[in-house]
């Protein structure tokens, strides 16, 4: 499988299981287990979430260490870390949620509950529409410069040969490409490059505010595992149901 293959792929995956962890909150109108979360199994899954959601931790961690990430990278690949990061960032709420059973009545769980759906949304948001945003840019700034090549050699073809000077017009009718060729029009090639321009600037402006998204997606994160351990410390203190 081609590699823009298996990005499409990954992007539909992950697409997915993010719209079944956001509409997964909803089911609490249908259903609801208040001995569930407290159980062994409830436990095991909420125990299973929170390892998972540690994943995406531990990659920051190794990413943002130089020394850490030369030792790792030895026997482990950045991209295989990252697709790690995203489906263990996804999978580990969605255990969550499954965990809480649709128990939403303590401020601790609904702001838990909130938070993952805040991260992983985030996250979500970052890697594919900023990859594809940065994709596009690319794209139209190759077409940007091919316009003003263009430009540039059309922009002689339509001035006046008395403007050019006699010997200069001499040259560039030698030059020219053949009578049948048809030549651009500078004003329309001009009016094309100004639309490149402005759509460049524009997404550029939209990339900015997606980098400083990122980090105020790191910034929730941080707090998320604030929660999570003051989650698991309370439920420890209280005591486990199935102990």
């Amino acid at each position: 499988m081609s590699r823009p293959d298996h990005q499409e792929r990954e992007s539909l995956v992950v697409g997915g299981l993010v719209l079944l962890l956001v509409g997964f909150p909803l089911g609490f109108l249908v259903h609801v287990s208040a001995r569930f979360p407290g159980s062994l199994a409830g436990s095991l899954i909420g125990i299973a979430g929170a390892i998972l959601m540690l994943a995406p931790f531990v990659y920051l961690v190794i990413k943002r260490t130089p020394s850490l990430k030369a030792r790792v990278t030895r026997h482990v690949s950045m991209r295989t870390l990252l697709a790690v990061h995203i489906y263990a960032g996804i999978l580990g709420p969605l255990l969550g949620l499954v965990h809480a059973a649709h128990k939403f009545e303590s401020p601790l769980g609904v702001s838990l509950t909130g938070l993952m759906l805040v991260v992983v949304l985030s996250g979500y948001a970052g890697r594919y529409l900023l990859s594809q945003l940065g994709r596009a840019i690319r794209g139209r700034q190759s077409d940007l410069a091919a316009l003003r090549v263009a430009l540039d050699r059309a922009a002689p073809a339509a001035t006046p040969p008395a403007a050019r000077g006699f010997w200069r017009g001499l040259r560039d009718s030698l030059m020219r490409p053949e009578a049948g060729a048809e030549t651009p029009n500078p004003a329309r090639l001009a009016a094309a490059i100004a639309d490149l321009e402005f759509a460049v600037r524009a997404e550029a402006l939209v990339k900015e505010l997606f980098d400083r998204w990122l980090k105020l997606h790191i910034v929730i994160a941080m707090a998320l595992y604030a929660l999570l351990a003051l989650h698991i410390w309370s439920g420890l203190y209280y005591g486990l149901r199935w102990l």
